[in-house]
């Protein structure tokens, strides 16, 4: 018998876009039809002349998914041919670049946002993460409450049949 505790569950899907001015712009239409809900722009906090970028300007946008993960994280696979290097995964998440949105199924070529890429982050969780989280009586965890680099390629490789390539 399996211990229900140690069981891996995805928490979350993070979407997300790089631009300033007119490119961020197309990138949030792009976020929003996605994932269906109006992303947050993301703000830079330094000031880097060589790239143009101030403090406060709009610099990216983010769009978190939570529901119907499994079905959303399959689209987002087939758009890479549900293949991933063992080095973008990382303790607790993976992540992957889409290059182009119309290699995702059922997406169509929109004149308005032209040809773009964005990134996705999936984060894993354990039952009991909250206790570490919550603000009344929080709790530490024990690292093995930590989900391995093994542990996630197991459980894509079991879940949604994912190919992993390099070392």
């Amino acid at each position: 018998m399996e211990n229900k505790m140690r069981e891996i569950k995805i928490e979350k899907i993070t979407l997300s876009i790089g631009g300033t001015g007119d490119k961020l712009e197309k990138g949030v239409k792009l976020l929003n039809l996605l994932t269906g809900k109006k992303p947050a722009k993301m703000m830079s906090r330094k000031r880097i002349p060589s790239l143009g970028v101030r403090p406060k300007l709009e610099v990216g946008a983010v769009s978190t998914v939570r529901k119907d993960i499994e079905k959303f994280l399959r689209r987002m696979l087939t758009g890479i041919d549900n293949r991933l290097r063992r080095k973008q995964i990382k303790e607790n998440h993976f992540s992957f670049g889409v290059k182009e949105y119309i290699e995702i199924p059922d997406m169509e070529y929109h004149r308005e946002i032209g040809m773009m890429g964005f990134d996705v982050t999936v984060v894993f969780k354990r039952t009991g993460r909250r206790v570490r989280l919550r603000k009344i009586k929080r709790g530490k965890i024990p690292l093995r409450q930590k989900i391995s680099k093994e542990e996630i390629i197991k459980f894509m490789e079991d879940k949604f049949k994912t190919e992993f390539i390099g070392k």
